[in-house]
């Protein structure tokens, strides 16, 4: 890790042979046209046309890699030493996001902008320390290529990627992001914020002790968002309703559970009883208005339907509470 870091056992750039400065501009070419594989891969079960775009463009990546082999045969032969990015101090690195599924579609379109820029300003560098006039231009048309790249992935998008296709791929994005993390989300902060309503305020009003009340609400809380959890986890693996993998909404759901709850739980730290209910009280009210919005906001409720029947549920709930704790 520390190596890594401080860059301890890297070559600087700088102490690079002309033969190294071509075996990294191969393996980097390489690694570069695996990523947009990998990235067509990722995105083709849902955005097929922007898959292709990735695909042309690693066929861009080998025919660099192709010109380069064939320039370092000619001037040291066949064998290539082994040295990629990460041999290199102060070289630039791939993060790893292409492992990640799903890929997001602008997330990756950024990625390949930034892997191109960095390409062509390695290129640059790379031919200023050359000699040799056919090595030289080469690495000065490769940074020609990458730099047209932005140009041509926007070619390639305009091709494979017209204006009503990209709009179709921007909505199945947010539809995948809504299902898989808002919609348990919502589940979640409404359950833990309007459920434990009533065991909070019933042990407030019954004990008048924060602590004691405080404890009921952390055990509610906790209690509800691994049970929350748990239950989405187990209820749809996600592969015939398309709402993405269970492990990722069982975790949003059992969170937000745990914080809708503890929103209200935490003011009992308070040691005043009353100062503390006063203050839970207003968390609630934000709470359910917030719920409100988010359901207003992503699942297109009208938000005085949605006020409503958050509000009124939320209301209920907690009279009850304040009733039981007053028996």
């Amino acid at each position: 890790m520390l190596s890594r870091v401080f860059g301890f056992g890297r070559r600087p750039f700088e102490s690079l042979s002309e033969q190294e400065i071509l075996a990294l501009a191969i393996s980097s070419e390489e690694d570069d046209g695996r990523i947009y594989r990998a990235y067509a891969d990722g995105l083709a079960e849902n955005f097929p046309q922007s898959a292709k775009v990735f695909e042309e463009m690693a066929e861009e990546e080998d025919g660099h890699r192709d010109s380069l082999i064939e320039l370092f045969r000619k001037r040291f032969g066949e064998r290539i030493p082994l040295i990629r990015r990460e041999h290199v101090k102060g070289y630039y690195e791939r993060k790893p996001d292409w492992l990640v599924r799903p890929l997001g579609i602008e997330h990756v379109r950024s990625q390949a902008e930034a892997m191109e820029r960095q390409a062509y300003l390695f290129y640059v560098e790379a031919a200023k320390r050359t000699t040799d006039a056919s090595t030289r231009k080469l690495l000065g048309d490769l940074a020609i290529a990458e730099q047209g790249h932005e140009t041509l992935a926007q070619r390639l998008e305009q091709k494979h990627v017209p204006g009503e296709v990209k709009d179709e791929e921007a909505a199945a994005e947010q539809r995948q992001f809504i299902l898989t993390y808002v919609q348990p989300g919502l589940a979640g902060l409404m359950d833990g914020s309007v459920s434990t309503l009533a065991p909070i305020f019933a042990a407030a009003f019954a004990t008048h002790d924060t602590w004691q009340t405080f404890l009921v609400g952390l055990a509610a809380s906790i209690g509800a968002g691994i049970s929350m959890g748990f239950t989405e986890v187990a209820s749809d693996d996600g592969k015939l309703s398309g709402r993405g993998s269970p492990i990722k909404r069982g975790i949003t759901t059992g969170v937000m559970t745990s914080a809708g709850g503890l929103g209200h739980a935490l003011p009992y730290l308070i040691p005043h009883f009353w100062t503390a209910t006063a203050v839970a009280a207003v968390v609630v009210f934000f709470e359910l208005w917030a719920i409100a919005f988010v359901q207003n906001r992503y699942m297109q409720t009208p938000f005085l339907r949605a006020a409503f029947q958050v509000v009124l549920g939320g209301a209920l709930v907690f009279a009850a509470g304040v009733l039981i704790g007053n028996a």
